[in-house]
């Protein structure tokens, strides 16, 4: 149940939510503003490290062209027309907005150990975070995993959110099949066939072979590698290692692969592979469609938050991304 300090905690935080929307007091549901809705960005993106680091950008129209918001090549030259100058985007590279509706609640319960447990600061942090990191990992469970837009989506059967929208492995799947392959195997012997020895010759190959020219050295490319992929790797460089370097090599593969930063996001597909640059990968929210509600409900016994809006994903620029949807790692074969 609520005790005395938790109701009133709660019910200064829902006053100060409605007053910075501009809405009138007592308001359950509520449009959000211009200002309010840079905020509500701000505090998404700092809810997860990797979601601070790609693009989440405000769109004017539920259909549009996507922009690059990165290093698009060669843009210097001369052209005895005129002036020299490139274009920015990719004709044919277009996005489109879905209703997207991010519902949590917290329990009765719940606020009140919180309220006990420390000051009304710290209540309104766990507040804060309860509900707007639980939104931002949705965010990157979708936009790794999502494969379609279902009308009435099916979180039982789709727990990594696939049916709520399109990812960005599928728009790129559906507008530039090339950039992504389907399968590779690592194998640090070489008897498998067509193998890689390791992360960095796979990685380096795939760079080589699918990322544009112009792209293939620009220094904002990244690797985004699936955790069994990098569990693998690390085992194997672990055992093979005989001095303090190979150690230490070892440990750092987590951090780079064939010279470049490497990460592993949260929900990112265990066996899978990407290299791009993180701004190319794009959420993007049309202006002016954002609705929050919040009501403390007395009958469920607890307090519910919505946030409404219309969403999609967007990849900048899609000769600068490149995939492996399944990387296998071949078993060690027993000594004869």
């Amino acid at each position: 149940m609520l005790n005395a300090v938790s109701t009133k905690f709660l019910h200064e935080f829902c006053n100060a939510t409605v007053e910075s929307a501009g809405a009138a007091a007592g308001t359950r549901m509520f449009n959000i503003t211009p200002p309010m809705e840079t905020k509500l960005r701000q505090a998404i993106m700092q809810s997860d490290a990797f979601l601070s680091m790609i693009a989440l950008l405000p769109v004017q129209q539920i259909k549009g062209q996507v922009v690059d918001v990165g290093n698009d090549g060669l843009s210097t030259g001369r052209d005895p027309a005129g002036r020299f100058s490139v274009e920015v985007g990719q004709n044919g590279n277009t996005y489109e907005l879905t209703k997207t509706d991010s519902g949590a609640h917290i329990l009765w319960e719940t606020m009140t150990q919180w309220a006990n447990s420390g000051s009304k600061g710290e209540w309104l942090k766990m507040m804060k975070n309860a509900i707007s990191r639980r939104f931002a990992l949705d965010m990157l469970r979708v936009g790794f995993n999502g494969t379609s837009i279902a009308d009435k989506t099916d979180p039982v059967a789709n727990p990594l959110g696939q049916d709520v929208n399109k990812g960005w492995l599928t728009i790129v799947k559906e507008k530039k099949a090339a950039q992504v392959l389907a399968a590779a195997v690592l194998d640090p012997t070489g008897a498998a066939a067509d193998s890689y020895k390791n992360l960095d010759s796979l990685t380096q190959d795939l760079i080589n072979t699918t990322i544009a020219p112009e792209h293939r050295q620009d220094p904002d490319l990244v690797v985004i590698v699936g955790s069994d992929l990098v569990a693998a790797e690390q085992h194997r460089l672990l055992q093979a290692a005989d001095t303090p370097t190979e150690h230490k090599a070892a440990q750092q593969l987590a951090k780079t692969i064939a010279g470049k930063k490497a990460y592993t996001p949260p929900f990112f597909p265990p066996k899978m592979i990407w290299v791009t640059n993180l701004k190319n990968l794009q959420i993007l929210t049309q202006e002016g469609t954002q609705w929050r509600k919040q009501e403390n409900n007395e009958d469920r016994l607890r307090f519910e938050n919505n946030h409404i809006r219309m969403e999609g994903y967007a990849v900048g620029n899609l000769n600068k991304f490149a995939a492996i949807e399944e990387v296998t790692v071949a078993e060690p074969q027993p000594a004869a």
